[in-house]
């Protein structure tokens, strides 16, 4: 099998030993004859062609040259000669080409990848014979000469068509052959490349060449051994039985080409049958293998089957209740408008915390704007310092009398308050309890406000009023001992008269222990709920968290890899660039030396100049010589071919004159035996009646 196109219809007859069949030179190729005309004699007094190109032109073309008349026999693979248009064709039939020359993308001129093609190129011609098959070896793969290239060329060549036979020079074979095979980068080879391919210019170029028709050779060996049915059966598509009818087709029709007919078609159907009942019987037994591989997949699959039908059976009975599935699905369902509920009150709070935000941002505007007034009034107050021309002895002296001012008044203070200790003691006593109180009071209504229970319109409140304040009023808790007075004063925060204080019920103006405590319950338990579920995503959003760090330091792992391996890249080039510096200068000075050599050779060429022109004189003329020997020889050659075509033509005009008159008779003797059967009909009619 091939991965080439079809093939086009090729003549039906291939006896003529010009190459060509002579069923086509004049009309379809058929086994039908014409009686009205005759082509072949239609002028008789100029001769024929039998060159391909008659084969497409109805009507007889002047006579031409014999070596356009006698083309040599090709394979099926054959291209068209640059002569003239042939009869057989190609196999691959050539695609439309885009313009320009296409570049090759393959990096060629990398030793690497030369050593690499190299590599496998001899592996692939070692593994099947190469020498024996060419009889010649090859010294150097990467350094060969124009030989070893025409021997791989041939012999990868014949490993897509064995039967095409190199009939001219390299260069001129070459570049049809890329054309046909459709190699893409064909345009990019010239025939004085191929009178040089050892050069080390155009040689990486050639190579490629030889790799990529090596890679078809393989990619045709891989197809013929079924290397890619596999592919055909994930596509769903089973190549297995036609390739066993192929093959029996291919044996049954060896088999007829290698039978010899005889006089007796019965014996020779018999012998035939006989010759095809092996191919019968293999195709036969690959047919049963098939089908027990088959029957074994099915066997599998029913195996399979039965055992899904029983965990089916299982899944059934391990069915949980429906009656459970609906509770669980109604609890759902109530969570569902529970949370739909909380929506409304999450976006209230929402917008709380906004405003909230909002104030603190203009009250952090407030203070910037007073940290600037202060700090360009000390920057005032620093100018009008230094403007009054106070000197750093002044500035010492006054903060020395400051600091022993202050030390005199801390000493009379000291005085003063061990004075009122006793007095106050337990004052302080009281005050400090009411500090406490009013302390826990502020600390409950900013809590409260954090929680949305303040004001009374927050989400968490429900109109409700959770403020708590104390029944007191805004005078000093003792201000008559404050004030050094004995007597009773109106003001005194903490008396409700001059003998009795406040009840403990009315201090505040709310119930703490009754109502107020059982609704923070409530409150308490919706906030652990919501606690518990913001923990949660904390939890999660950690887990992505230290996922990403780990994907993070995998990466920066493989950048610190990547940076490595271009430093190491860099120093390989550093002493690939001193070495290849160091190899120029050696160049150089060979070139300098092989100059100076050309130029003694060239001074020492002057003479032997002379004599190679005289021998080219010498020479010319031989060869006008041997060409008027050679012209004469060639018109003795187109007479007698001409000679033994006109003989040909008239044997087959007697022929096919004989084979018409044949056929006449037939056709009377079988009109004749028609009629005498159809008055032996009517004779019988007549007795009947």
């Amino acid at each position: 099998m091939s991965f080439a196109p079809n093939r086009p219809p090729q003549p039906t007859f291939q006896r003529s030993s010009s190459g060509t069949n002579l069923a086509d030179m004049g009309r379809p190729s058929t086994v039908q004859r014409s009686s009205s005309s005759n082509l072949f004699v239609a002028n008789l007094s100029s001769r024929m062609s039998y060159a391909p190109g008659s084969a497409m032109t109805p009507h007889v073309q002047p006579s031409l040259s014999a070596s356009q008349s006698l083309q040599r026999r090709s394979s099926i693979y054959s291209r068209p000669s640059t002569s003239g248009p042939m009869g057989h064709q190609s196999f691959f039939v050539q695609a439309p080409v885009p313009a320009g020359v296409p570049r090759d993308p393959r990096p060629l001129k990398d030793r690497t990848t030369q050593n690499t093609m190299a590599e496998e190129l001899l592996a692939y011609m070692t593994q099947n014979n190469f020498e024996m098959e060419m009889k010649h070896s090859i010294a150097n793969i990467r350094s060969p000469i124009q030989k070893d290239f025409d021997y791989m060329f041939q012999w990868l060549y014949h490993r897509i068509d064995p039967a095409y036979r190199f009939q001219k020079n390299i260069a001129t074979e070459v570049p049809p052959i890329l054309k046909q095979l459709r190699y893409p980068y064909e345009k990019s080879i010239t025939k004085s490349q191929l009178a040089a391919v050892g050069s080390a210019n155009t040689w990486p170029t050639f190579l490629g060449m030889l790799h990529w028709i090596m890679q078809l050779a393989q990619m045709l060996e891989r197809y013929e051994r079924g290397d890619f049915d596999d592919a055909c059966a994930q596509a769903g598509v089973d190549v297995s039985g036609d390739r066993i009818i192929f093959r029996f087709l291919g044996g049954a029709y060896s088999a007829f080409l290698s039978s010899t007919p005889t006089d007796d078609p019965e014996a020779d159907e018999e012998d035939f049958k006989q010759q095809l009942q092996p191919h019968i019987e293999a195709m036969a037994a690959e047919f049963d293998r098939g089908n027990k591989a088959y029957a074994e997949d099915l066997e599998m699959f029913e195996a399979a089957n039965a055992a899904l039908l029983k965990q089916i059976e299982e899944a059934e009975r391990d069915i949980p209740d429906t009656a459970k599935l609906d509770k669980a699905h109604l609890i759902l369902v109530d969570d569902i408008k529970k949370f739909e509920e909380w929506v409304p009150h999450g976006e209230k709070k929402t917008h709380k915390f906004e405003t909230q935000n909002e104030h603190l941002r203009k009250d952090i505007e407030n203070w910037e704007e007073e940290l600037r007034n202060a700090l360009h009034e000390k920057k005032a107050l620093q100018k009008a310092v230094d403007e009054q021309g106070i000197s750093i002895e002044d500035i010492d002296r006054m903060n020395g009398e400051r600091e022993r001012l202050q030390k005199g008044l801390e000493t009379a203070k000291l005085r003063l308050e061990e004075a009122r200790r006793k007095v106050a003691e337990k004052e302080a006593e009281a005050g400090s309890k009411l500090a406490d109180l009013e302390a826990a009071v502020d600390e409950y209504n900013s809590l409260c406000y954090r929680v949305g229970l303040l004001p009374s319109t927050a989400a968490n409140a429900k109109g409700e009023e959770y403020e708590l304040q104390l029944s007191l009023t805004d005078a000093p808790a003792f201000s008559s001992s404050q004030l050094g007075a004995s007597q009773y004063g109106d003001g005194d925060r903490l008396l409700a008269d001059a003998s009795t204080g406040y009840h403990p019920a009315k201090v505040l103006n709310l119930d703490l222990r009754g109502a107020i405590k059982h609704q923070l319950n409530g409150l308490r338990i919706k906030i652990n709920k919501r606690r518990n579920i913001a923990r949660d995503n904390d939890e999660e959003n950690r887990r992505l968290l230290d996922e990403l760090s780990e994907a993070i330091d995998d990466k920066k792992n493989e950048v610190a890899a990547l940076e490595h391996r271009v430093r190491a890249a860099e120093e390989e080039f550093e002493k690939t660039k001193e070495v290849t510096s160091t190899q120029k200068l050696a160049s150089d000075a060979q070139i300098e030396k092989m100059e100076k050599e050309l130029a003694k050779m060239r001074s020492g060429l002057t003479e032997s100049v002379q004599l190679m022109e005289q021998r080219e004189m010498n020479t010319n003329i031989e060869y006008e010589q041997l060409s008027l020997r050679a012209n004469a020889l060639r018109e003795e050659l187109h007479t007698e071919i001409e000679r033994m075509l006109n003989d040909i033509i008239k044997f087959k005009v007697h022929i096919q004159k004989s084979l018409e008159d044949y056929e006449g008779f037939v056709v009377e003797e079988v009109e004749q035996e028609l009629g005498g059967e159809g008055e032996h009909l009517e004779d019988d009619v007549h007795v009947d009646g």
